[in-house]
């Protein structure tokens, strides 16, 4: 699920001399409210320019690239619009510091460089199984046959005893992501097929449309999109003599845990499902809970958070009222944003000013098919029609999908759908990744090594060999 936080990137620069050459790593702190993070930056010469990638140690996240970057009398400019940010530096002239400000959506804080000693730290994932694997693992391609352009590239991994095998397919979360769900660090998918495969089921999991190996556009597709990508895995797995057709299911973490229900409503094929941390109410709800609990672990103010609270939630409507004319939205947004302005104080008024200064950039995203679709969608329309047995999980510490705000929503929908087979877990002091977890704030995601509890991976392994019995 999509969580407004502070990602950095960094791009490469234009030739200087060497004193004020920007090859080298370049190390600061990005401090915004309750949060520190350490960034490393990783410049290097390419030809006539240069190129980088970036480090956030803190968040677990390496080797993060970007797009595009210039470099003018001394002056850094970084972009990196899949993320909305900009990174504005001076270069001093002993070549050794930078001094610049760092913008992403709303936020607009300083970030100063110093060239750094030393490697940085590397990342510790204890979990990742290490080759040779005690099963066989197989690269596939397949189509889509509803999406014009839309080959899904995937990895199998099967049993090595003799077939045919039950089978799970994993579907990710928001954002573009790769067949691992590789974040921060992390590889969720990757453990928790590792995990599965060795209890004797087939796993089948994918890139994204339009990521990695898989072709198609990602920015123009909704969740709706995304369901069809999962519903052409089914229909790979069903042509396979080693799967067992009749034992085919769906496994959504987060957004895939809404997809997996919007499948499994309207297909026989698929014998069963498991959410994790999936949705049960609209994507407006699971936001403005999603912010205001993250804000809550960052020590930000109430007063902040409410007046945050209050204007996302009037900005949701708007677009909502006029999604069929988005110009006009932009224009309302805008001018209710205009006159709240009037009445806060001058540290909220400045607040909101600098807010305001990336209002086209946050429209863009706000307005994208994907967004738009997911603040309205209602998960209960399609959970009330699932007649498959589900495992519903999530974690006491998710704060981007809360529990105790979804978990009930999508027990309410499968009672509703007469579904007798289902269970529902809130797993203690886990967070939305599955980790064990001290606050669940994103912040820590990164910093863990553990990376798939093995209390969670054995409440869904076990729940599936009692189905597949």
């Amino acid at each position: 699920m999509k969580v407004i936080t502070v990602l950095m990137v960094c791009l490469g620069l234009g030739y200087m001399s060497s004193a004020q050459s920007p090859v080298g790593d370049w190390e600061g702190t990005l401090e915004a409210p309750g949060m520190k993070l350490k960034i490393v930056f990783h410049v290097t010469a390419d030809g006539d320019g240069y190129t980088s990638t970036m480090d956030s140690p803190d968040q677990g996240a390496m080797g993060l690239a970007t797009n595009s970057t210039t470099f003018k009398d001394g002056k850094l400019t970084i972009t990196a619009t899949q993320l909305g940010m900009t990174y504005e530096g001076a270069l001093d002239p002993d070549g050794a510091n930078m001094k610049g400000v760092f913008k992403q959506g709303p936020a607009t804080l300083p970030l100063n460089l110093t060239k750094a000693k030393g490697e940085p730290a590397k990342l510790e994932r204890p979990q990742e199984p290490k080759k040779p694997y005690p099963y066989k693992e197989e690269a596939v391609k397949y189509d889509n046959a509803k999406a014009e352009g839309v080959t899904l590239a995937g990895t199998l991994t099967l049993p090595n005893t003799t077939g045919p095998h039950p089978a799970v397919v994993l579907i990710s979360g928001s954002g573009p992501q790769n067949r691992d769900e590789e974040l921060l660090g992390h590889k969720p998918f990757l453990v928790l097929a590792d995990h599965l495969t060795r209890q004797g089921i087939a796993v089948l999991r994918f890139d994204d449309r339009g990521v990695a190996e898989s072709t198609g556009n990602f920015a123009t597709a909704t969740s709706a999109d995304f369901a069809t990508d999962a519903e052409a895995a089914v229909a790979y797995l069903k042509k396979r003599k080693d799967i067992d057709a009749s034992k085919i299911g769906l496994m959504g973490h987060s957004e895939g845990g809404l997809i997996a229900p919007m499948v499994a409503a309207q297909s026989k094929d698929v014998a069963f499902i498991v959410l994790l941390a999936g949705p049960g109410v609209s994507g407006t709800e699971i936001l403005l809970l999603q912010q205001e609990l993250i804000a809550k672990a960052s020590m930000v103010p109430a007063n902040v958070i409410a007046l945050n609270r209050k204007l996302n939630k009037r900005t949701f409507e708007l677009l909502g009222q006029h999604e069929d004319d988005l110009p006009k939205a932009k224009e309302e947004i805008k001018k209710y944003m205009e006159e709240e302005k009037k009445r806060l104080s001058d540290t909220d008024k400045a607040a909101l000013e600098a807010s305001m200064g990336q209002f086209d950039q946050t429209f863009q995203q706000i307005s994208s098919p994907w967004f738009r679709f997911f603040l309205k969608y209602d998960p209960a329309s399609s959970l009330e029609k699932v007649s498959c047995p589900v495992l519903a999980i999530n974690g006491s510490k998710d704060l981007q999908v809360d529990a105790e705000q979804n978990l009930p929503a999508i027990e309410k929908a499968l009672k509703k759908a007469g579904n007798k087979n289902y269970e529902i877990k809130s797993l203690a002091n886990l967070n939305h990744l599955f980790q064990a977890s001290e606050t669940g704030s994103p912040t820590e995601y990164g910093k863990l090594t553990e990376t798939f509890s093995p209390t969670a991976l054995n409440t869904i392994s076990n729940w599936l060999q009692t189905q597949l019995k």
